[in-house]
């Protein structure tokens, strides 16, 4: 293979990365507007992120959207449990807000390691 095909090779793997990098972005935009649109953005973000997991898979953005799923399905479980507790008031409404403190923070050090090309779970 000539100088031109392997360069070709390293542009297409570089744009497809750069894809990757994008999608990723969006999917936490989506999570971080999920309070806004009643969940249905985080519906959205877990599909697509199910969807494109194979596409990430052996990159930095693959533990991202291992990330995302997993704060997601915590999300879901302790929110049931957050719901199923409001009628003893006080105990259900603290694990609702504690939980949306929770999945904020996930949100946020999730988008800045992403940002900073940082992978999650890696020890810092």
């Amino acid at each position: 293979m000539d100088k031109y095909g392997s360069a070709m090779a390293l542009t297409d793997d570089a744009e497809r990365l750069a894809g990757l990098r994008r999608l990723t972005h969006i999917l936490y935009a989506l999570y971080a507007i999920f309070w806004l649109t009643g969940g249905i953005t985080a519906l959205i973000a877990i599909i697509v992120g199910y969807v494109k997991r194979d596409d990430v898979r052996g990159t930095l953005y693959e533990s991202h959207f291992r990330w995302q799923i997993r704060s997601f399905w915590w999300c879901v479980l302790w929110g049931v449990i957050g719901v199923l507790l409001i009628p003893l008031a006080f105990l259900g409404f603290a694990v609702l807000w504690a939980l949306g403190i929770w999945m904020l923070y996930r949100i946020v050090k999730g988008w800045l390691y992403l940002n900073d090309s940082k992978p999650m779970y890696a020890n810092p």
